[in-house]
């Protein structure tokens, strides 16, 4: 239930279909990402953070701390680490989600090898868990996907096989959901800050090769925006639903 697009010469791509997990009582939405073509600093209509491409990749991690939503109206959040998405058509991710049904908000975890629909973590989340997560491959098709909740003391690994994977890219990204009608609302989380974003084992950084700066926006309104990114860490900021 999400898409991605970047602006202007970019490429759109659908994402298909939507899972509901009612132990979290939200959605873990199903991801789509065409190519799109590499760009230093890029707009997007769902997509804020930071990605890199022009490589082979193997391993990317990072970790947040779940940001609360303010809620006053049913709208979406994720963020996460993923595999390809960005200049292939398959993904690799896993993350969490902060939600808003309505005036209550909802938090959990979730993984996802597209094209199957995403699993959502029965393991609780709260607002202001420290979480640790990394997709890696050995370069066959298999993959690791790892998620941690330091501050619940909980850890979810999980092995899958996507023999077409094409290992394009690597990403740190806050995301706005999608439905098949379009870009759905993006709940209000404040702030997000990452640390130790690394692809390949090497902490990204503003020199780093083909690393490319994501703002969220729609038209000129700006949704959400990244910080400058040293040593792994940055931030994104939350600007408008």
């Amino acid at each position: 239930m999400r898409r991605r697009f970047f602006c202007g010469a970019f490429v759109g791509v659908l994402v298909i279909a939507a899972a509901i997990s009612a132990s979290a009582g939200g959605a873990a939405p199903s991801r789509w990402h065409g190519p799109i073509h590499m760009r230093t600093n890029s707009t997007s209509t769902n997509w804020s953070g930071y990605a890199v491409t022009g490589g082979r990749y193997t391993r990317v991690s990072s970790s947040w701390t779940v940001p609360a939503v303010k809620c006053s109206g049913t709208a979406y959040s994720s963020f996460w680490v993923g595999l390809d998405g960005d200049t292939s058509s398959t993904v690799e991710q896993t993350g969490t989600d902060s939600d808003c049904s309505g005036s209550t908000p909802r938090y959990y975890a979730w993984y996802e090898m597209y094209p199957k629909f995403p699993t959502n973590y029965s393991n609780l989340v709260k607002a202001g868990d420290h979480m640790s997560a990394t997709v890696s491959t050995t370069g066959n098709g298999q993959f690791t996907l790892t998620i941690s909740d330091s501050t619940q003391g909980w850890t979810r690994t999980t092995n899958a096989r996507l023999k077409s994977a094409k290992l394009a890219s690597a990403e740190v990204i806050a995301e706005a959901p999608s439905s098949s009608g379009g870009v759905l609302p993006l709940a209000n989380f404040g702030s997000v800050s990452f640390s130790g974003a690394s692809a390949n084992g090497a902490l990204l950084t503003s020199s780093t090769p083909g690393i490319d700066t994501i703002t969220m926006a729609s038209g000129s309104t700006v949704k959400a925006q990244p910080s400058s990114i040293s040593s792994g860490s940055f931030s994104v900021a939350w600007k408008h639903s």
